[in-house]
């Protein structure tokens, strides 16, 4: 009987937490300056479609910690997310879902292609398209390299 209740103490507790870090907002954020890349994107003409633009902020952060429990989000996606999230603000965390996010994917996605050229079990082929695609440089090319063309190599 003592292990069950312990699992129901361990599920509330989790519950808790889990809550409590959705929902918290420190109470820095409100006093914090936002920062130029914020500030740039707020200023976008309203003209524009976005799917963030009539969350919540409940719903944003929801987006955010969405991104964060996927098993492929890389160090850099995380650590934005981390910031947008600490700041607390609706306009960071659009901003981090709408541009921010695609950044760090970049930067997660360049380190992903050198460590294929880094990997000494690379062939040669491998290598050759990690190099390509470094020196196209776009970010569709770096995110199609990591999810599906070092495979066809």
């Amino acid at each position: 009987m003592r292990p069950a209740y312990n699992a129901l103490a361990m599920t509330v507790t989790a519950g808790s937490l889990a809550s409590a870090l959705l929902f918290a907002t420190p109470s820095f954020a409100a006093a914090a300056p936002s920062s130029p890349a914020i500030t740039v994107a707020a200023s976008v003409p309203s003209g524009r479609e976005s799917p963030y633009d009539s969350m919540s902020l409940t719903d944003l952060r929801m987006e955010v910690f969405r991104v964060l429990a996927d098993t492929d989000t890389g160090r850099s996606v995380y650590e934005a997310a981390a910031e947008a999230l600490e700041a607390g603000t609706a306009e960071a965390l659009r901003h981090f879902l709408e541009t921010g996010r695609w950044d760090a994917q970049e930067v997660d996605d360049r380190v992903a292609v050198f460590t294929v050229l880094a990997d000494p079990g690379s062939s040669e082929a491998l290598r050759a398209a990690a190099i390509a695609v470094l020196e196209e440089g776009t970010r569709e090319a770096l995110r199609h390299f990591v999810e599906v063309g070092q495979y066809e190599v």
